[in-house]
C-alpha cells in the first residue's frame, strides 16, 4: 500500500499546485490514499467548505488541520458533517470537529490521527496521552496508522517519532513549512519526518510575502502578513506500507519547483 501526503497548502497558489500536480502524482506513484494539511489553504490561514471539497474533487481522501483550523470562520458551519477533515486531537473536549478518521482502502481501513504539538505553539491537551489513547483504539480496527504531528519544535516531533516507533505507521511533522532531509524508518518500523514542508509560494517566507516578514524581523512592529504570489512548490512524501504488519517499508519525499522540476 502507497500513502501520499502532501504538506501544508499555502493559499491559492498552493491550491492551484493541487489541481496541477495531484493528478500527475497520483499517475505516476499510484498511491493507494492520499492525504492533504490544508490548514494554510485558505489565503493563509484556515480552510473553507468550498476549498475542502475542491481537494476531495482532485483526489484527496483526508485533509489534515492544525493551529490554524478555526482562522476562517466558515468552518464552524461544516467540520461536523465533513468526514475527510481531522482537526488536531488534542484541542480540549467538546470542540467541533474530529481527530481521527478511519478511511477504507482495499478491503482494510487506515487511521488518520491529527495531533498538534505544545512548544511555542498555544497550549492545548498533552499529545503524547491522547496520541496513546487513539492508537489504543485504532489498533483495534486497523494496523496502519497515519500521525500527522503539527507542531513547532523538531525536538518535539522527534520525541513524538520515537514515542510512536513501533506502534504506528508513520509519524511526519508540519507546520514549519520547511522540508526537511531526514525521513528514514525508525528502528521498530515507523516512517518518519520532522517536517513535509509546505505546497504554495516558492519565493516568499513560509508562504508570505518575504518584505513584509523582513520588516517585521528589522522594526517588531506590527505587519499584516499576506500570501505572495510568483513562483510555487510542492512538498510532499510517499510511504510504502506492508499491509499485513502495517509497518513502513520506504518513506521518499517529494520536492516540485523551478530548482527540481517534475517529471513524468
Amino acid at each position: 500500500m502507497k500513502l501520499l501526503f502532501i504538506g501544508d497548502v499555502v493559499g491559492s497558489p498552493g491550491r492551484d499546485m493541487i489541481s496541477e500536480y495531484l493528478p500527475k502524482l497520483k499517475a505516476k506513484y499510484h498511491p493507494n490514499l492520499t492525504i492533504i494539511n490544508g490548514e494554510n489553504s485558505a489565503s493563509g490561514r484556515g480552510i473553507t467548505h468550498k476549498i475542502y471539497n475542491q481537494f476531495i474533487e482532485n483526489g484527496a481522501q483526508a485533509i489534515t488541520l492544525g493551529n490554524h483550523a478555526w482562522d476562517n470562520k466558515d468552518i464552524f458551519e461544516f467540520i461536523d458533517t465533513a468526514k475527510h477533515i481531522i482537526r488536531p486531537a488534542n484541542f480540549p473536549e467538546g470542540t467541533p470537529g474530529k481527530g481521527i478518521i478511519y478511511c477504507p482502502v482495499g478491503g482494510q481501513e487506515v487511521a488518520i490521527i491529527n495531533l498538534q504539538g505544545r512548544t511555542f505553539l498555544p497550549p492545548l491537551d498533552c499529545p503524547f496521552k491522547k496520541a496513546d489513547e487513539l492508537v489504543n483504539q485504532a489498533k483495534k480496527r486497523t494496523s496502519i496508522i497515519f500521525v500527522d504531528f503539527h507542531a513547532e519544535a523538531t525536538s518535539e516531533k522527534l520525541a513524538m517519532g520515537w514515542y510512536l516507533d513501533g506502534r504506528v505507521t508513520a509519524v511526519v511533522g508540519t507546520h514549519t513549512h520547511v522540508q526537511t532531509a531526514d525521513n528514514r524508518i525508525l528502528p521498530e518500523g515507523t516512517a518518519f519526518i520532522t517536517d513535509v514542508g509546505m505546497t504554495g509560494p516558492y519565493d516568499g517566507i513560509l508562504g508570505m510575502d518575504k518584505d513584509a516578514v523582513i520588516k517585521k524581523f528589522k522594526t517588531a512592529l506590527p505587519v499584516r502578513f499576506e500570501v505572495v504570489n510568483g513562483r510555487t512548490q510542492l512538498n510532499g512524501i510517499l510511504i510504502d506500507v506492508d499491509q499485513k504488519t502495517g509497518k513502513a517499508k520506504s518513506i521518499n519525499r517529494i520536492l516540485i519547483n523551478d530548482d527540481h522540476p517534475f517529471f513524468d
